[in-house]
């Protein structure tokens, strides 16, 4: 019975239906290979990019504060930002800064939450103008110009802690 069985089998999946079973698997590897690419392919880079605008309120002597406002706008809505900070260096005085700039590598709008250091050249000033690159944690970067009011000798911007204002 069980030679039989086998006759029945051999002439069931022979070399034809093997070839045919080949064929199918090679086509349905064919049909997903793009979206298997596509799934690779969302990395940072891939993310979706914002716009963010704020004020922030620095100063002190040695130990320096931050505090401010402002907004962020992600795909098609605006979300208001709390910003803050501490810094502890060479500080002297108070100024008060408009920011604003692109936002990049943001998947959801709470990943602009955290605090951002420094990258690249790090903060360029001149004639009461700045322009910085900032990354957080979470891979999210700001490239942001703006123009500071007042008197403070460090416009580090490093250090600066966003969240979303609830």
């Amino acid at each position: 019975m069980a030679l039989k069985t086998r006759s029945v089998n051999s002439a069931v999946n022979g070399p034809a239906s093997k070839s045919r079973r080949h064929l199918l698997q090679a086509a349905l590897s064919l049909a997903l290979a793009p979206a298997v690419v596509t799934g690779l392919g969302s990395s940072p880079a891939a993310a979706a990019s914002g716009r963010i605008e704020f004020r922030v309120v620095r100063g002190g002597f040695v130990l320096g504060f931050s505090s401010g406002s402002g907004s962020l706008f992600f795909q098609g809505d605006r979300y208001p930002l709390k910003i803050g900070g501490v810094s502890l260096g060479a500080t002297i005085g108070l100024a008060s800064a408009d920011f604003v700039g692109r936002v990049r590598h943001l998947r959801r709008a709470r990943d602009i939450e955290g605090t951002y250091r420094s990258i690249g050249a790090g903060l360029a000033a001149a004639g009461g103008g700045a322009v910085a690159r900032l990354r957080n944690s979470r891979g999210v970067e700001l490239e942001i110009s703006g123009k500071q009011i007042g008197f403070k000798a460090s416009v580090d911007l490093s250090g600066l802690r966003v969240r979303l204002a609830r």
